[in-house]
């Protein structure tokens, strides 16, 4: 995709953006790279479905470490391809269920393919070609089969019985109790999956299998909030995963969300489900404590701290009753810097926009006091492991007696430093390259026969208006004879 005129604009006003953007795009180096050299061609078409699926995972997912990439990878599309039957509409029941209760052993049937989805399924393509899935899957470790099978079956099943589930069908997900089953079965089990597959390959603490509610807590946090962000997409395709026992509080209908009359009733149902979601957050920070491998953190860490951003971003935005709400690039690529680098720095991304949404926190929402508390609760977390405040620093640092206020007065100039040289820096990369396109246009131009002669000549005589069609034919004629 190209760059336009208005993107210069936009990223001359927000030069932090297209510095992030710089940053990652150019300065991340991914701890493992693929070696497509050394692929199979059923393999690389699986990474090819992976780009299509789902371009972001596809990113952390491809700079896993070796031993890691393709298990990961298979694991992925195995759960997509259950997803897209059970996300299909189109699909009967008498057809969807015994497929989803049997795709784990789908999965090792050579040659199996399926082109029953409808012709607007955006990932019915991973079910046509799904061969080559199967085919790589084959030759995977026998002890990661195990646990995607496993995975598999368990998910496999709890999809089936949402389909069946007549009341899920029609009035969606009804008690906050059958919310968290629903995203346990298409997220929670996922964390359970990566991380067996994370502590067989040596590169997680064992500890993490004895705590299942870490691993669920993974799941659930981005699940939660994917829900909350697409709650208009999902009601145009006719699927309700607000609980009735959250919005019910607020509406007498769940359509009512979408009215204008009804905004703040909608804000406020929406503020009590991100506050469902905040309680996964500090058993999410606590799990990425146990990864030992960087590749395996940056994996982990980059979709949770998107979510913590995009928690903040849609927290009480009328916007998600009305579209779709994402994080700007600029915004995105610099959280993916910071979650790349250690545990402290994403403490650090989590604290900072948890203290947004506590900002944006109003008494007017019923559950005012709730929020403020969760929010709390996850600095307070974070605290306890990263103290702002080091004992043993403060007992070096009294004799010198540098008081607190000149600390943040040389603190604050310093950043007030960087930050216009890295405006200065912004505005030349812009100018430059405005003047770099102006150039190419008047050389294509000249080439197409422009004459700027003429055109500089009667701008020196005057003229700075267009001439009427005779006057431009008296013109060139006086230059074309060389009448000067």
């Amino acid at each position: 995709m190209g760059i336009g005129f208005a993107d210069v604009l936009y990223y001359a006003i927000h030069h932090q953006e297209l510095r992030s953007i710089i940053q990652w795009k150019i300065w991340h180096q991914p701890v493992h790279e693929r070696d497509e050299e050394k692929e199979s061609i059923p393999l690389r078409l699986c990474f090819d479905l992976l780009d299509k699926t789902s371009r972001s995972f596809s990113t952390v997912i491809q700079e896993l470490h070796p031993e890691l990439l393709v298990p990961v990878a298979l694991f992925y599309l195995t759960l997509r391809a259950l997803d897209t039957i059970e996300d299909d509409m189109t699909i009967a029941l008498e057809e969807k269920d015994p497929l989803l209760r049997n795709f784990h052993d789908i999965i090792e049937k050579e040659g199996w393919t399926y082109d029953g989805n409808g012709p607007e399924e955006k990932d019915r393509e991973l079910l046509v070609k799904y061969d080559n899935v199967i085919e790589e899957f084959k030759k995977v470790k026998p002890a990661y089969r195990v646990i995607i099978k496993d995975i598999t079956q368990k998910m496999g099943n709890g999809m089936a019985d949402y389909a069946s589930n007549a009341m899920h069908n029609s009035v969606g997900v009804n008690t906050v109790k059958d919310y968290d089953l629903y995203c346990h079965y298409v997220a929670g089990l996922v964390g359970e999956g990566v991380t067996r597959l994370f502590v067989d390959s040596g590169m997680a603490n064992p500890a993490l299998l004895e705590r299942p509610e870490l691993q669920e807590s993974m799941g659930l946090f981005l699940q939660k909030t994917n829900i909350i962000r697409d709650v208009r997409e999902d009601w145009d395709e006719k699927r309700i995963f607000y609980p009735k026992e959250i919005w019910s509080k607020h509406v007498d209908r769940f359509e009512d969300l979408f009215e204008k009359e009804n905004e703040e009733a909608a804000l406020n149902c929406s503020s009590e489900m991100v506050l469902n979601a905040l309680a996964h957050a500090d058993e999410c920070l606590f799990y990425l404590a146990g990864l030992k491998e960087q590749s395996v953190f940056n994996f982990a860490a980059i979709p949770q701290t998107m979510a913590i951003a995009t928690l903040a971003l849609v927290f009480r935005n009328p916007g998600i009753f009305h579209g779709i709400v994402k994080i700007k690039k600029g915004d995105a690529c610099r959280i993916m810097v910071e979650s790349t680098q250690n545990l402290r720095m994403v403490c650090d991304v989590f604290k900072k926009y948890t203290r947004k949404i506590h900002k944006k926190n109003t008494p007017k929402d019923p559950n005012f006091l709730k929020i403020s508390i969760a929010c709390g609760k996850i600095e307070q977390f974070i605290e306890s492991i990263f103290p702002s405040q080091n004992p043993q620093a403060i007992v070096q640092q009294q004799p010198v007696q540098v008081q607190p206020a000149q600390r943040m007065d040389t603190e604050q100039t310093k950043a007030m430093e960087e930050a216009k040289w890295d405006t200065f820096y912004s505005l030349i990369a812009v100018m430059g390259t405005l003047f770099l396109t102006s150039c190419l246009m008047l050389f294509v131009a000249y080439l197409m026969g422009a004459r700027f002669d003429v055109a500089l000549s009667e701008l020196f005589k005057g003229r700075l208006t267009k001439p009427k069609p005779h006057e431009a034919r008296e013109i060139m004629r006086k230059y074309d004879h060389g009448e000067l």
